[in-house]
């Protein structure tokens, strides 16, 4: 058994505990938790190392959960333009992503995943064209739900490339052991890379499977203006690329609001980026949500009260809609971030997302955090770190993940150089457990 003990620890799930200590078996499960002079210590003997208990300046969290990955691109790291928009990222994507050898993009996956554990990631949302992870994931490091993604960019092709991503589902399925399970969903990539068709086949596997889902999300506002008005550098874009967009329809609405409405059956779905999404958007999918989510995934009050469900912090209580941001990402491709304030004020559950080392300088949930913390200084510490563990752990469905309570098992992270218990620049992270 450990003792663990520092200025605040922030179980999540409650109010932070000032000079909190955790209790921990072997495992990591945690025993009990709670503040140091409910167990008779005093500050004095911590401090002067006068009982068994590790003492740490700083807070104390759960582990991190990363809710977007693109763990196959690692091998791109430091390899695309910065800056250059979504449409010159697709670009570059598609010309480079394929110029390398099998080996060195196993290794690139190897050291990704190794970056995640180190920098306190504990369950990743990965999202999967191929099956160039399948391998790493198997080795059980971290815990992935596998997100299995489908491009459906020319006529006629929708049910060969479904049957394709059923392919890959299965092979992953492969790598598990009695010890080890694989969860994967098939999704679709985004708005204007899917036909009404693949959307139907998505829909029809989720409601048979309980899947979750997750699409990207008005990642830029060449996206909107392609279904406003069917014109724009995106367009132009795929235009070139030889996408079938004749199948894409001229709404006068944005991305979102022209497709959401397709997208059904799922018992939970992640929106991903955001970056373009306004506060009127915010309102739409949430009453959208509503009405899209089937029979088979609305919880029920027994189901409530016998404590099987699970049951938000946000304020929307139970959530089928969740809403991923990868701040620094987005400051890569397109150099500019989510209204965060909007979120918020409609009180929905955001996750946190690295996107790959593709769009991204480092694969850190911390990170992000200090990338919103810089722009967003208004933003409590509670909210991000609510954010970084349990809305992530909620959506993906590990239900031991996210909190610091009795019979979970978490993971913890020490946050260093915390003045006003906000995150700076300035801030380290430590793995504790």
């Amino acid at each position: 058994m450990r003792a663990i003990s520092a200025d605040y620890i922030y179980p999540i799930s409650s109010d932070p505990i000032k000079n909190g200590v955790v209790f921990i078996d072997d495992e990591g499960t945690i025993l009990k938790i709670g503040s140091i002079s409910e167990f008779g210590i005093s500050i004095s003997e911590l401090e002067n190392n006068q009982t068994e208990i590790e003492y740490y300046k700083g807070i104390i969290c759960p582990g991190f959960i990363n809710t977007h990955c693109h763990l196959e691109l690692s091998h791109l790291h430091s390899q695309i333009s910065e800056k250059a928009g979504i449409a010159g990222f697709i670009k570059e994507i598609v010309s480079k992503r394929t110029n390398f050898s099998a080996a060195l993009i196993e290794q690139a996956i190897e050291d990704a995943e190794a970056e995640m554990i180190k920098n306190g990631i504990v369950a990743v949302g990965d999202v999967s064209n191929n099956l160039n992870t399948f391998k790493q994931k198997g080795k059980g490091n971290l815990l992935y739900h596998t997100f299995i993604e489908v491009f459906d960019l020319y006529a006629g092709k929708a049910d060969e490339l479904f049957e394709h991503a059923l392919g890959l589902k299965k092979n992953l399925q492969n790598f598990e052991n009695f010890n080890l399970k694989l969860p994967a969903s098939i999704v679709p990539h985004s708005p204007y890379t899917v036909s009404k068709k693949m959307l139907e086949l998505i829909n029809k596997h989720a409601l048979e499977n309980g899947d979750i889902l997750c699409v990207h999300n008005q990642e830029s506002a060449e996206e909107n203006q392609l279904f406003i008005s069917k014109s724009g550098l995106l367009y132009d874009a795929l235009n070139k690329m030889g996408v079938a967009i004749s199948s894409i329809e001229k709404t006068g609405l944005n991305s979102l609001q022209s497709t959401l409405p397709l997208l059904k059956n799922f018992s939970k779905l992640l929106l991903v980026h955001n970056t373009f999404t306004t506060l009127d958007d915010i309102r739409f999918a949430k009453k959208q949500i509503e009405k899209n989510t089937s029979k088979v995934n609305r919880i029920g009050i027994e189901e409530i009260k016998n404590g099987d469900a699970d049951i938000s912090i946000c304020r929307d209580q139970i959530s089928n809609l969740y809403w991923c941001t990868c701040p620094n990402a987005n400051l890569y491709i397109e150099n500019k971030l989510p209204n965060y304030n909007n979120f918020i004020k409609e009180n929905v559950c955001v996750t946190i997302g690295t996107d790959s080392l593709a769009s991204n300088w480092s694969l850190s949930v911390l990170d992000e955090l200090k990338t919103i913390s810089k722009y967003f200084p208004e933003i409590p510490l509670q909210t991000l770190l609510l954010w970084a563990t349990k809305n992530g752990a909620n959506y993906l469905g590990f239900r031991h993940l996210g909190v610091i309570e009795k019979g979970k098992k978490p993971g913890l992270n020490l946050l260093k150089n915390i003045s006003e218990l906000k995150i700076s620049m300035n801030t380290e992270m430590q793995k504790l457990v």
